[in-house]
């Protein structure tokens, strides 16, 4: 039997985790949006074929197109497998891509996938509008991290010893 709440582990739907983006950037705002894939990316992404690593995503003639998103070939796809490194469209309304070219127009803003997920049968990405962190606020998020691990560590001694 597993642990609850094990390291390494992904929620039930998440098919895969940005995980870099949150310590590489800075999320201004996050939204929604539908991936458009071939039936092979889905199966391949059931499986855990996906890295979104270095996946980032950009407005282009008022469509929002993600580059960068890695989906491993469909061990079971013969000839008719998908390309692993196109770019994808993402499903979203006609305002939500105006307020997001409106956004990354501005200096330092760029769209960066956090998450991919299943959401009723559907994969979903969780996109992030996000700026670049400097070193130094970096290295104060790690500091604020360590602190927190301290502080819980602390608790849970504490709790013990009064058990």
């Amino acid at each position: 039997m597993s642990k609850k709440g094990s390291t390494g582990q992904l929620q039930a739907g998440v098919l895969c985790k940005n995980r870099k983006a949150r310590n590489e950037y800075e999320v201004v705002d996050t939204l929604e949006a539908g991936v458009q894939l071939v039936g092979t990316e889905v199966k391949s992404l059931r499986n855990g074929g996906g890295n979104i690593r270095d996946a980032f995503a950009r407005v282009e003639h008022g469509e929002v197109f993600l580059y960068g998103l890695h989906i491993a070939p469909y061990s079971h796809g013969n000839q008719f497998n998908h390309v692993s490194d196109r770019s994808r469209r993402l499903l979203l309304h006609k305002r939500e891509i105006l307020r997001l070219a409106g956004l990354t127009a501005q200096k330092g803003l760029t769209l960066i996938p956090l998450s991919l997920y299943l959401k009723n049968g559907r994969v979903k990405v969780e996109l992030g509008v996000c700026r670049g962190k400097a070193k130094a606020d970096k290295r104060q998020d790690l500091r604020e991290r360590d602190a927190d691990m301290e502080v819980k560590r602390a608790m849970s001694r504490r709790v013990e010893r009064d058990l």
